[in-house]
């Protein structure tokens, strides 16, 4: 029961914060930002989290979770509140580097209690159970976003987006006991001689945060440029839509399946598979024109890519030393958010210079070497 009270509260907080990059984006547009301007409030989500999600590992190590997530819930319904207060485009960067900043320290806290909630296969299951409550966010939060702008506007919309947090807020204040305790480890590394740059001697997570980098790079670059592939073929937004939207059911079939294959398998094998599968989809979609292959495309790109994200989390905290699990998986944050930073500029030059299907091709092949990465570690 506590478990999915974890999940529901995460969901809620999600819902929030995935929907107000839909909101923050439409919102910039009315208050006259260009393209460039749009792009730089997205990269203010993860400027801070790259640079604190290790530390926020750090401190869901040291003083358990309930202290974390109370500041990152806190954080986050702040940051939304900003604009509806000070409705200008300064406060939007405000926003989201005040949403950004604070909420590193909820998810990398909340990852890291599912993690600890549980062991070997049951923990697998967890971890797909709680994101499957993610993926139902992406459907959820964009689409509360869109239709509550329509019904009350952009700044009543920041309110209600700040409001929702409130209910995780008092379930960690009123309910902390619900919340499992931190676990202490005889054999942990001692505070003070730890070092972020420690994680990296231990090869296998080394590894591992090499092929979590593939696999964000692979997730952003295809919500980023599956739009503009359609644009350029002529598809209505509607169309993109419903594309987007077939690869996002993936996501909730993925993830449910995901326990069942780690069970007759490994938790590296099925990653090695996922990530090969969503090379091969990255490989043929330039070749595809029309809306009903694009759906199937994505819908698979989706059952490829769904089962990557959970199963990176659980081998991060596995393959953690011992009392160090929260700061590697903050280190797992650290590389995603240096992704969503740097990979949509690099490639956004070489589509601009060479066009789409470069940029898709050259996905194929890093996932491609992350899944080899992953398959000849495993030994098959």
């Amino acid at each position: 029961m506590a478990f999915y009270l974890i999940v529901l509260v995460t969901v809620l907080t999600q819902i929030s914060y995935k929907g107000s990059k839909v909101l923050i984006s439409l919102y910039a547009i009315e208050l006259g930002a260009n393209p460039f301007t749009n792009g730089l409030l997205f990269a203010m989500y993860a400027v801070f989290p790259a640079l604190l999600a290790v530390y926020a590992g750090r401190v869901s190590d040291r003083f358990g979770f309930r202290a974390p997530m109370l500041i990152g819930a806190c954080g986050l319904a702040g940051g939304l509140l900003l604009p509806f207060l000070m409705p200008k485009l300064a406060t939007l960067f405000v926003s989201a580097g005040m949403i950004g900043m604070f909420y590193i320290f909820y998810i990398v806290a909340v990852q890291h209690l599912v993690g600890s909630s549980a062991e070997g296969q049951a923990r697998t299951r967890n971890y797909s159970h709680f994101s499957l409550g993610v993926a139902i966010t992406s459907l959820v939060g964009p689409t509360t976003a869109g239709f509550s702008i329509d019904w009350f506007g952009h700044r009543d919309t920041y309110l209600l987006f700040s409001v929702i947090p409130l209910v995780p807020i008092a379930v960690l204040v009123f309910f902390a006991a619900l919340l499992p305790r931190v676990v202490r480890h005889e054999h942990a590394t001692p505070h003070r001689e730890r070092r972020a740059m420690d994680l990296l001697g231990n090869a296998p997570l080394r590894r591992l945060l090499i092929v979590t980098g593939i696999v964000e790079t692979g997730q952003e670059l295809f919500n980023f440029y599956m739009p503009i592939y359609g644009r350029s073929i002529g598809l209505s937004a509607s169309m993109i839509g419903i594309i987007m939207g077939s690869f996002g059911a993936a996501l909730l079939v993925a993830r449910g399946l995901m326990p069942a294959l780690v069970k007759r398998s490994s938790e590296e094998r099925v990653l090695s598979y996922s990530m090969l599968v969503a090379a091969l989809t990255c490989l043929a979609l330039p070749f595809l024109g029309i809306v009903p292959l694009l759906m199937l495309a994505a819908f698979v790109y989706g059952l490829g890519s769904g089962c990557c994200g959970p199963l990176s989390m659980i081998l991060a905290y596995n393959r953690a030393p011992p009392g160090r699990s929260g700061e590697a998986i903050g280190m797992r944050q650290t590389v995603n958010k240096l992704t969503e930073v740097v990979m949509p500029v690099l490639f956004g030059s070489v589509g601009a210079a060479l066009g789409v299907a470069p940029v898709f091709w050259g996905t194929a092949l890093l996932l491609s070497g992350g899944a080899a990465l992953m398959r000849r570690e495993h030994g098959s």
